[in-house]
């Protein structure tokens, strides 16, 4: 424990952001730079508890306190390799976590929680910074091949460890470009494309090869994956979404929310759009259907376009703003949180049914109608529902329309059903430690447990990459839940 009144002395203080007025003017990341003293201090606030709770938040399993102690004591290096056992990519989680971690911090019981996610990026970036971080290959190759197929985030942490077991990986990725989520579906001002370039750097290097615009199932058919490759891990992410099948569904200006944000981070990056598919909010009224993250990131986006006005709804009731009692320490907190998008302009609405939606002589929306709902407890079930509240139902205007409600499975059609694989009852690939139905494929990240966290998929695809290396050696010495980091980096 580096100072045993830290947390008595420092309170917990995090990176000002630059103006929500001036910032929507770009797609740079928002924070202003942090003195590293205070980033010092902030680590000083860990009390090393001596059950870290903070372990369990995090489902990576980061040994936070040690790496708290590290930094206290400006040792990065050693900081970063105990970050780095648990944890391949730092830079995007400290960027992009909701940071359970930080709520499952004993501290947080009676004070603001340790500035854990911030810490976290900074080790990453002052690792960076002192060419700490550098490429590290194999020195022993093994002469197994494992396929990953997806380059999201739980496609890129399984080929990291794959590729530092032996194996020599390939990822495939259909687009363009290597990334997956964390190129096309996170906004530049959370995170900066050239932090992924820069990581994707590292692991070249390292011997990972990566192979873009490939749709396998179709480019590479099923049968020559399979005698190519010894292994394959299936990452690619859940990425069926979840429609709204009601009246006006069909008119121009309703898209999935991911249309509007793949086409935007692809227009950042500098790619040209053919003009009949340009999908901007520009001087229009938006509405925002689904209060979760990626509805917050369509409206920092339609804000950097300028709309009119942007309206982002939400079926459930507005949460309460401090954590509620259905939901103690040391869980996940139910409770109002506002994004740098929201503060940048937005009307937020709670407890909102959208009816329809409603279009013009041409076909293109032009409003959508609207009614207020209250949600009441069944109490012979115990289930929560809802009834539309007499006289609220309206009409508002609206030209574009953002679908951001959720995701329900994998694509089926193409390479998972020429592979034959089970589905679970939720459609997602189904699994036993990992491994599928066929023996030779594995599973990771969204694409197996459904819709998550990045953070969440990074942990799948270490847990994957760990089985398909025991499957192919018989044992494996890759760091894992079942495995004690703690000799890693001691």
């Amino acid at each position: 424990m580096g100072d045993p009144r830290g947390f008595i002395k420092q309170t917990r203080e995090l990176p000002s952001s630059r103006d929500p007025q001036d910032r929507i003017d770009d797609y740079r990341e928002i924070y202003l730079p942090f003195d590293q003293s205070k980033t010092i201090d902030q680590a000083s606030r860990c009390m090393d508890c001596g059950v870290p709770f903070c372990h369990n938040g995090c489902p990576l399993g980061n040994i936070i306190p040690d790496f708290n102690d590290a930094v206290y004591e400006q040792d990065w290096a050693r900081a970063y390799r105990i970050l780095s056992s648990t944890n391949n990519f730092p830079e995007f989680t400290g960027r992009i976590c909701p940071a359970p971690c930080e709520s499952a911090c004993v501290l947080g019981i009676n004070q603001p929680p340790v500035a854990i996610e911030h810490i976290e990026k900074s080790i990453a970036e002052t690792a960076f910074e002192r060419g700490l971080i550098q490429p590290n290959p194999p020195s022993l190759r093994t002469g197994k091949k494992v396929a990953i197929i997806g380059s999201g985030p739980s496609g890129l942490a399984a080929a990291s460890q794959l590729n530092k077991a032996g194996h020599t990986v390939t990822v495939f990725e259909r687009n363009d470009r290597i990334g997956g989520l964390l190129r096309y579906g996170i906004p530049d001002f959370k995170l900066e494309k050239w932090v992924v370039d820069r990581r994707l750097e590292v692991m070249e290097a390292e011997g990972v090869r990566f192979v873009t615009k490939t749709n396998v199932g179709i480019d590479l058919k099923v049968e020559e994956l399979k005698s190519r490759f010894d292994a394959v891990v299936l990452a690619g992410g859940s990425t069926v979404p979840r429609d709204l099948k009601i009246p006006g569904r069909e008119l121009d200006g309703v898209h999935f929310a991911m249309e509007f944000l793949e086409q935007n981070n692809k227009r950042v990056a500098g790619d040209t759009i053919p003009e009949e598919d340009v999908l901007m909010a520009t001087d229009k009224n938006v509405f925002v259907i689904g209060g979760g993250d990626t509805g917050s990131d369509c409206v920092g986006t339609s804000n950097r376009h300028r709309a009119k006005s942007v309206t982002q709804i939400e079926l459930l009731s507005k949460p309460p703003d401090q954590r509620s009692p259905d939901t103690p320490w040391p869980l996940w907190p139910m409770k109002l949180r506002t994004s740098s998008s929201h503060e940048e302009g937005c009307d937020r609405q709670w407890a909102i049914l959208t009816k329809a939606f409603l279009g013009d002589e041409n076909g293109k929306l032009k409003a959508v109608q609207l009614v207020d709902i209250e949600w009441k407890k069944d109490l012979s079930t115990g289930r929560y529902g809802f009834e539309e509240i007499e006289g609220s139902e309206r009409e508002e205007p609206c030209e574009l329309a953002l679908l951001a409600v959720g995701y329900l499975h994998p694509q089926h059609k193409g390479l998972l059903d020429a592979l034959g694989v089970e589905y679970d009852d939720r459609g997602n690939v189904k699994t036993e430690g990992y491994q599928t139905s066929d023996p030779q494929i594995f599973a990771a990240g969204d694409m197996r447990r459904g819709q998550s966290l990045v953070v969440w998929a990074i942990s799948e695809g270490r847990e994957a990459a760990r089985a398909v290396d025991v499957h192919l050696m018989g044992d494996s010495k890759l760091e894992g839940k079942e495995v004690s980091g703690m000799a890693v980096y001691a």
